[in-house]
């Protein structure tokens, strides 16, 4: 195993906690992006990702952890794209597009504030790109509520949610509140994407949202089976990328290291393509 896992990998601290996270946010992001890709809203999540560059910006220039910045802008801008007409399909790309568009430009200026007032090296890498390995021990709990929150939000509305998914005139027939369970939804996405912004930052994190989900919706059109499926994608994708980011260290140019957030993209972009192939040869077998 020695030549798979570099010495002290283990017993490292930083990783146990990496490790933790990342099956935390995948399992999360299974949930949610599932739902996600069936409701056909990835650019919502895309848009929120990107948004949360500047919650990220934000609390590093308030002296706070980027978790919490992302956590609270993400609510803030899923609030707003639901007052401005998310749910409805003929405004979702218009709202979302507006607000991602005023979140960028606070973005700028908060990074801009960052670079020239505040001493904070490496801030705007760490925002955009992730740093799974710097993540304090003290996170661990918090972001563990958060995502039970989430898990639970989902859970809870599951099936209305689906149907309103397919149908939203079915569901609204039904007596479903189809807005009051979209916006529960996008709370849980919100949430969801900061998860994945502090495991592989915010312009990468949409890869562990939605492609994960996209995998097992091919091999599956069951959401419980997709959402177990996307789990165990996301998870192993993480668990691979800290794994040979750790071992990356000892790797030429420069020995210092890979980015985790490469593997993990890197890992789901191969399970998609190959949840396509496995997809591809059922239906001629089918046929």
């Amino acid at each position: 195993m020695s030549f798979l896992v570099a010495p002290g990998f283990w017993s490292s601290g930083p990783v146990g906690t990496a490790v933790v996270v990342g099956a935390v946010a995948a399992a999360v992001s299974a949930a949610v992006g599932v739902f996600t890709v069936i409701r056909g809203q990835s650019f919502a999540g895309e848009a929120l990702a990107d948004i949360n560059t500047t919650g990220g910006s934000a609390a590093y220039l308030a002296g706070v952890g980027p978790l919490w910045g992302f956590v609270v802008v993400a609510l803030v801008a899923a609030g707003a794209m639901e007052l401005a007409g998310v749910q409805r399909p003929r405004g979702r790309d218009l709202a979302t597009g507006v607000v991602l568009g005023a979140g960028l430009g606070l973005a700028a200026l908060f990074l801009y504030l960052n670079a020239t007032t505040h001493s904070t090296t490496g801030a705007a890498v760490t925002i955009l790109f992730g740093s799974i390995f710097t993540v304090d021990g003290s996170l661990v709990a918090p972001i563990i509520v958060l995502s039970a929150a989430a898990l639970v939000a989902i859970l809870a509305i599951q099936r209305p949610l689906l149907l309103s998914s397919l149908h939203a005139e079915l569901a609204a027939a039904r007596g479903i509140h189809v807005r009051r369970i979209g916006a529960l939804y996008l709370c849980a996405l919100a949430i969801a994407v900061a998860l994945c912004a502090i495991t592989i930052g915010t312009i990468l994190s949409t890869a562990l949202l939605v492609g994960p989900a996209a995998s097992a919706l091919r091999l599956t059109k069951s959401p419980g089976r997709a959402i177990l499926c996307a789990a165990l994608i996301g998870t192993a994708a993480t668990w691979l990328g800290i794994l040979l980011a750790y071992d990356s260290y000892s790797w030429p140019p420069s020995g210092q290291g890979w980015p985790v957030s490469f593997f993990v993209v890197m890992t789901i972009l191969v399970a998609y393509l190959l949840a396509g192939l496995v997809a591809a040869r059922r239906r001629r077998a089918v046929r």
